[in-house]
């Protein structure tokens, strides 16, 4: 019988250009040697220099899996050499433990070794070396970074509305004229305009602006990364931190503050469909919920229908199921019609306790807000005392500039997280008893209702919603549970009392 081989081929961009051999080249030695033994090369697995290292990790991994399966059919495991093999010594250790615990033999073609103790500290040995170069590489690499983002450099891309340029051998960052254009004009219409997200992009569209030749048109998630990056204020991300960089600042502090506030403060959450945009997920893979509008030809005119069906509606083996927007209408109308109360004196009690907690949320929400006045007003007082101290010649110039920007950079923070708290609908901490009270009447009031509304009354009804199939499945928020399946006795009006104090959502607070 001919023998039976498994064999895996590894490089990097860097060593294939440092060390002159390819994937190409190990996989000719790998099947020169089969040759030679007469032998069949079951299966080649191969990690480009392209690959991720969890997509490293997980061929090695089906390596190693598939040996140890057909370990009394296979002759031997073939690399190239140690370091083609295994990067760390933990890997290496997983080699010899299959040697040692299925008596399949691993092969170096390039390194041939002795099966003897001799041979076996040779390996280790050339293992050893190849985890120190690694480690060290990686160090090298960590500090090369360091260095950069000392120095107030990008590591890698710069980010949408710069340009990576080298200059006399060396990478720099410029700005990109007409991208700058764009993520100031994102950030004017965010911060001033009103604009949700999806409505911005739409904005951005019909104004020219475009993400990439590609896809012209800015993914919400794209919108989202631009407002949130502080690469923009000239700072530099590196290892989950922010350091000052040396590219020229696209927007000013007071304006990418305003953002952040207004991001924070649940803009973001504004949307333009009922349920799309991550207020429902797909029962099938868990994935969001989203919503399409078909315009169809009627004898009254054109007509726009809005479907809803998940973001991964395309994947191989995924159902092809689109939901009409009024099919899920019915659906809530038909919950909202289990949640009705018809005893009245149980429906007066449900209503004072619910009265009850709004006015401890309000009174909550103002001192909130009376305690960000009172910082603020303090904040103010520190700048008028650290102005005084530099006219007096109390502080040195550089100190009076320092904490000067510092106390300035405060206020409007300040200022903008008390704007924030009155941005909020004043009657959102009314939602629940206002969700209550209309339940008696709901159905009549429900397709009369705004976008907003409806989510909201959806989202302190609900925990959790999802699409099955053409079915809608809530997560009913307690004590709306109790509700839906109806008093039948004392003690489910007891459970109310008990969980009452759960019944608002945490954003409504």
């Amino acid at each position: 019988m001919k023998k039976r081989y498994l064999g895996l081929a590894r490089v990097s961009s860097r060593e294939q250009e440092r060390e002159g051999f390819s994937l190409d080249v190990q996989e000719d030695a790998l099947r020169r040697y089969v040759e030679r033994q007469d032998g069949e090369l079951v299966k080649l697995y191969r990690i480009a220099e392209t690959a991720s290292k969890r997509d490293e990790r997980k061929t090695f991994k089906e390596l190693l899996a598939h040996a140890k399966r057909d370990a009394k059919s296979l002759d031997a495991v073939l690399f190239y050499k140690v370091d083609r093999a295994a990067r760390n010594i933990f890997d290496y250790v997983e080699l010899e433990r299959l040697e040692a615990d299925h008596e399949l033999s691993v092969i170096y073609v390039a390194q041939p070794t002795e099966n003897s103790p001799a041979g076996r500290m040779q390996r280790r040995i050339l293992a050893n070396m190849a985890s120190f170069y690694t480690e060290q590489q990686s160090l090298d690499v960590r500090e090369g970074h360091a260095r950069r983002v000392k120095n107030g450099l990008f590591v890698g891309l710069a980010p949408y509305g710069y340009q990576n340029v080298r200059i006399d051998g060396r990478s720099v960052v410029e700005v990109d004229a007409e991208r700058a254009r764009t993520v100031r004009r994102i950030f004017d219409l965010y911060a001033h305009h009103h604009h949700t997200l999806d409505s911005l992009g739409e904005q951005l569209e019909r104004e020219g602006h475009i993400w990439k030749d590609s896809r012209p048109r800015f993914l919400r998630s794209k919108l989202y990364d631009i407002l949130r990056d502080r690469a923009y204020l000239g700072d530099v991300r590196y290892s989950g931190q922010w350091y000052a960089g040396t590219h020229e600042p696209l927007i000013d502090r007071n304006t990418f503050d305003r953002v952040q506030v207004l991001l924070g403060g649940k803009t973001y959450a504004a949307h333009e469909s009922v349920y799309g945009s991550g207020l429902m997920t797909c029962a099938h893979c868990g994935r969001p919920v989203v919503y399409e509008v078909k315009t169809k030809q009627t004898k009254q005119g054109p007509r726009e229908y809005r479907y809803y069906r998940c973001s991964r509606y395309t994947a191989m083996g995924h159902p092809r199921i689109r939901v009409r927007e009024a099919s899920l209408d019915d659906q809530v109308l038909a919950l909202f019609a289990r949640i009705k109360v018809q005893d009245e004196k149980i429906r007066d009690w449900i209503a004072d306790v619910l009265r009850a907690r709004t006015r401890d949320t309000q009174r909550q929400r103002k001192d909130q807000v009376a305690e960000l006045q009172r910082q603020l007003a303090t904040v103010k007082e520190q700048c008028d005392r650290l102005l005084n101290m530099r006219l007096l010649g109390e502080i040195e110039a550089d100190t009076f500039a320092s904490k000067s920007t510092e106390l300035r950079d405060r206020e409007s923070r300040l200022a903008l997280e008390i704007e924030a708290s009155g941005r909020q609908r004043s009657e959102h901490a009314d939602l629940a008893v206002k969700a209550f009270e209309l339940s008696q009447a709901l159905a009549e009031k429900w397709l009369a209702a705004g976008i907003d509304e409806k989510r909201q009354l959806l989202e302190i009804i609900c925990l959790n919603l999802q699409m099955d199939g053409e079915n809608l499945v809530p997560d009913i928020r307690k004590p709306f549970d109790i509700l839906a399946e109806g008093f039948t006795s004392m003690n489910t009006r007891g459970d109310w009392i008990r969980t009452c104090d759960l019944l608002l959502p945490k954003q409504a607070l």
